[in-house]
């Protein structure tokens, strides 16, 4: 029984490359939600593949990852160079409440539980190779790498790992990008504004950890607090600054980094 009112999946024969789209009405959105796919060559031919979500940014959507970073093909560069299994590649929209929904419940929606809860379920209807026993990982960028550590973090049960590139660390920053007002964004648990503070709530079971951030990005600061709190707390965790600014060539470059971790979990 499907936990969707309604599913479209679009035509293999009009499809770019190994990219596919699913849209399903969404009780969380209340209404549709869209989701872009990388599809591995031969999938019919493996049982539970790992599923890798990655959340874009703000004044972005579905297709974000595919068409501005290309992670389709740099995935299947890396499959083909035997650096990373086959695995499918979920990107969702994240809701595309105003500029970006922070990818946490607020205004009657919640985008969280969309991404944690409905995301995986339409990917598993469409693809009976995404099983019980699958690994499921999630990853984002700036407003997505927020949403990645934050659901990561809260559903650790179902995420085995997740990674952030040049991420948000406090809901408060969403002001530096966005035009709608911050307090769209306050939670009751104030906690859930904070990943340092939904880490700390969570630390008795966590998923693997790891993020990024260009030494000329406008979070790099945050980015070092939050490292340097995590020693202090003694959370485990991989932290690393490379070269760069808060845009797609250091997005395009460092997926490679997500990837290849999450491969190291399966």
């Amino acid at each position: 029984m499907t936990p969707f009112r309604t599913v479209e999946i679009s035509d293999p024969s009009f499809e770019k490359e190994p990219l596919r789209f699913i849209t399903v009405k969404s009780k969380n959105l209340k209404g549709r939600g869209d989701i872009c796919l990388f599809v591995p060559p031969d999938i019919e031919k493996f049982s539970e593949i790992p599923l890798v979500i990655l959340l874009h940014g703000v004044y972005g959507s579905s297709w974000s990852w595919a068409f501005s970073g290309g992670v389709h093909q740099t995935a299947l560069c890396m499959m083909n160079a035997g650096i990373i299994p086959p695995m499918l590649i979920a990107m969702p929209s994240d809701g595309l409440w105003g500029d970006g929904s922070g990818y946490v419940a607020h205004d009657g929606f919640d985008f969280e539980k969309w991404i944690a809860e409905e995301v995986p379920a339409a990917v598993k209807i469409n693809y009976p190779g995404i099983s019980h026993f699958s690994k499921l990982f999630i990853g984002g960028l700036s407003m997505g790498g927020f949403g990645a550590l934050k659901i990561g973090i809260n559903y650790a049960e179902i995420f085995s790992a997740v990674s952030a590139h040049s991420s948000l660390t406090n809901l408060e920053q969403m002001k530096l990008f966005v035009e709608e007002d911050i307090s769209h964004y306050k939670q009751t648990d104030p906690s859930e504004e904070d990943i340092l503070q939904t880490i700390l709530k969570n630390q008795l079971h966590l998923p693997d950890i790891r993020f990024d951030c260009g030494n000329a990005d406008p979070l790099i600061e945050e980015n070092r607090l939050l490292h340097h709190q995590l020693l202090k707390h003694n959370i485990d965790h991989q932290y690393k600054e490379n070269e760069g600014k808060h845009e797609w060539p250091y997005w395009q470059l460092h997926v490679r980094a997500t990837l290849a971790f999450f491969a190291s979990k399966c």
